[in-house]
């Protein structure tokens, strides 16, 4: 039975060439067809056009956490594996890094893996009338912030229709576990195992001591209602997305029913990631 493997990478990292060249060479013998997406095609000839998620099996991701986001965003909810490969510098979504491929790949191969489900967040908007806008998907997060102007945002954060708070701030950030290492962390939110589903919200320089960031259950729906005065909101999703909100709009935050499946190896546990990553302990724990 052949497998169907997708590829999608970033055509400016160094590396890019030799794991294209080393799929083009073992992937075939071991059962594997290969489609890539279009901007990768000059660099690997011979294989299919990547044109649906239905095409593939397993999605392999060449480039960094921006690239592995990327490709969740193309499987838009289809029950395909991700195999990140790191190419950048930090890599902390990823399966493994470049020089590891090889190996790696081989485990996959041979089964030495298991594929971990990640929350993924939708978001919606909706006009002063209550008329439904657009949906955007989101590994990480979704963010509202500011435009082009150091002026604060008034808002009005809900949870299932329950007030949380009225926030006067340069944004917040609703998060996922997996997104609690990213923008999240940087606004000064927690850090959350991320197989443990959950909604963290976290203000972006609150004009208050008395707000903090929250973590809620994965089964509320978040509103936030920008009130009347902001110019130029932002929401972002992943910080790829982006769209204009206008005063008097509603976002809705919700759990997607389809989250995405990172394949993952036994020895790179997530607290070994937060240590080598991210330095996690202080540079006395941190591994080589």
């Amino acid at each position: 039975m052949t497998i169907r493997l997708g590829i999608v990478g970033h055509v400016d990292y160094e590396g890019l060439d030799q794991i294209l060249e080393f799929l083009a060479r073992e992937a075939p013998a071991l059962g594997f067809s290969l489609a890539y997406e279009a901007e990768l095609e000059r660099l690997a000839p011979g294989g299919a056009r990547l044109g649906h998620p239905s095409q593939i099996d397993a999605l392999i991701t060449l480039g960094g956490d921006g690239t592995l986001i990327r490709g969740a965003r193309f499987l838009g909810g289809a029950n395909v594996p991700i195999f990140g490969v790191n190419l950048g510098k930090l890599g902390f979504l990823t399966t493994c890094q470049a020089e590891e491929f090889p190996e790696a790949f081989a485990r996959f191969v041979r089964g030495e893996h298991h594929v971990q489900s990640r929350m993924v967040l939708e978001a919606s908007t909706w006009t002063a009338t209550g008329e439904l806008g657009l949906h955007l998907r989101a590994l990480n997060d979704v963010a509202v912030h500011k435009g082009g102007y150091a002026r604060v945002l008034r808002m009005k954060v809900s949870a299932n229709d329950e007030l949380i708070a009225r926030l006067a701030a340069d944004g917040i950030v609703i998060a996922t576990p997996t997104g609690s290492t990213a923008y999240s962390l940087s606004a000064g939110g927690p850090i959350v195992v991320p197989t443990f589903d959950s909604f963290i919200v976290t203000p972006v320089a609150a004009h208050t001591l008395a707000l903090r960031p929250t973590i809620l259950p994965p089964d509320v729906t978040i509103a936030v209602d920008m009130e009347e005065g902001n110019e130029e909101v932002l929401l972002t999703a992943d910080g790829q997305v982006g769209i204009a909100i206008a005063p008097g709009q509603r976002i809705t935050v919700r759990r997607s029913p389809h989250p995405v499946r990172l394949v993952r190896f036994s020895d790179l546990t997530f607290f070994k990631r937060l240590r080598h990553k991210l330095g996690w302990g202080g540079p006395q724990l941190r591994e080589p």
